[in-house]
């Protein structure tokens, strides 16, 4: 919009601009020539006058003296004709003849009037002015160059260019500045909404003098209010739903495991009923351990402990305590420095992936640390590879949503939280989680740690 604003304020200057330039030029055109005119016919009248009177006085064959004594401008000349004996006289027989006057001019003065002509003679401009002689008979020409005039012109239509052109860079700068000023609150507000998106709940734009401005901060506070309740509300609601549900979720899951310890004493379809019901009792109650955690990292209670770690050495520990030693750990040159991470988050960001890969992808294949540098920064990542089915390129970014599974898994069992809580834990440490292809076939899903903490 700025550049829009900017274009127009320097077209309308740019327009105006020109538009008086070219009718100044054309007033100071007209007024110079005419001015021009007026002093040549009046000069060239005079000196017929003059002719006249000396011709009087002397005899015809004297008239060539009698022209060489008329003054005429630098680069002019001037001609005399003789009806008696048809005699022509030219002060520089040269460079200028009766021929080189125009035709026209020439039968209009014969026929005994008084006119002027402009014309070009070798590339020059001229103007040339007839007189008719009564008595004696005779024309009489004057030639004035209007070199100076044609060189007047020309500086003042640069100049008036050049000020147009400055008057369009001068628009174009006021269109900039007032776009500026007029688009600093909006920039404010775009500024406010992208915090506010980014999860800076509390962001609010300050009263504003202007009456327009302030209706607009006014109404933005009041959508910021409204989303920031929505959202607590919300959250509010599973924090509660989930702490009102660890009671009897606790309490059914003692009950099934008592039921579970005995198992030999039911009979066979019992058995079946009662591995499903043990299945959706622990599903359940890790969905509700999931809830309660986004929960705390919603409200923003949950602590954010770092300690240096040899990511390698814990990564295996995990493993191990999950059921997953069996899987290869791959270190990478130069990854085996310590980061600082939080132990807990760092182990549900492992275990998640890890039993992702055993959800959705018949099991993690390998696990990679690697450091690199692909983001300016040095950061080590973490990667859980699988040779399963490989996400789709649509699904890369939603299945790390709330609740959000992919193709793939729709069949499977999962509660659509697990990806979900590695990159809100990645976030609380600086970095990202995301999937791309493995080479071979699968996928591999990457949580970075920055090496220096933000």
């Amino acid at each position: 919009m700025r550049a829009r604003v900017t274009g127009f304020f320097f077209l309308t200057g740019l327009v105006g601009a020109l538009g008086l330039a070219s009718v100044t030029y054309a007033v100071t055109r007209s007024y110079l020539i005419d001015q021009r005119r007026d002093v040549a016919r009046q000069q060239a009248v005079n000196n017929a006058h003059l002719i006249r009177d000396r011709l009087t006085t002397r005899r015809s064959s004297d008239a060539g003296e009698v022209l060489q004594s008329i003054r005429t401008e630098n680069k002019g000349y001037a001609l005399l004709h003789l009806e008696t004996g048809n005699k022509s006289f030219s002060q520089d027989t040269l460079s200028f003849t009766n021929a080189d006057l125009p035709r026209e001019l020439r039968e209009q003065v014969l026929a005994g009037s008084t006119g002027y002509q402009y014309y070009a003679l070798k590339g020059q401009p001229y103007l040339a002015v007839g007189v008719s002689i009564a008595e004696p008979a005779a024309q009489y020409f004057e030639v004035f160059p209007l070199n100076t005039v044609d060189r007047d012109l020309r500086v003042i239509g640069t100049a008036l260019v050049i000020g147009a052109s400055t008057t369009a860079l001068f628009a174009a700068g006021l269109g900039w500045w007032a776009s500026r000023r007029l688009l600093r609150p909006l920039s404010r507000v775009a500024d406010a909404a992208s915090e506010l998106a980014s999860g800076g709940l509390d962001t609010r734009l300050p009263p504003d003098p202007d009456p327009d401005l302030d209706r607009l901060a006014t109404s933005f506070n009041g959508m910021a209010d409204a989303v920031q309740a929505r959202i607590q509300r919300e959250a509010r609601f599973a924090s509660d739903v989930s702490h009102e549900l660890r009671s009897p979720i606790t309490a059914l899951t003692a009950a099934v495991e008592v039921l579970d310890a005995r198992r030999a004493d039911l009979p066979d379809r019992s058995q079946q009923a009662l591995d499903v019901v043990v299945h959706q009792v622990r599903r359940f109650d890790q969905m509700v351990l999931d809830l309660l955690e986004l929960s705390r990292l919603d409200a923003g209670v949950a602590e954010l402990n770092r300690e240096d770690v040899d990511l390698a050495s814990i990564v295996q520990r995990i493993a191990n305590r999950y059921g997953f030693g069996e899987v290869p750990i791959e270190v990478g040159p130069g990854a085996d420095v310590p980061i600082p991470v939080d132990k807990r988050r760092l182990e549900r960001i492992v275990a998640n992936l890890l039993d992702n890969a055993r959800q959705h992808a018949g099991g993690p294949a390998r696990v990679s640390i690697e450091l690199s540098r692909a983001s300016g920064e040095p950061t080590l990542n973490l990667a859980v590879e699988d040779s399963g089915p490989g996400v789709a390129l649509s699904e890369r970014t939603r299945i790390f949503e709330r609740y959000a599974r992919g193709t793939a898994s729709r069949s499977r069992v999962g509660t659509g939280l697990g990806l979900a809580l590695v990159a809100e834990h990645a976030h609380a440490h600086g970095g990202r989680a995301w999937v791309e292809d493995r080479p071979g076939g699968g996928s591999r899903f990457v949580v970075s740690f920055p090496v220096t903490p933000r």
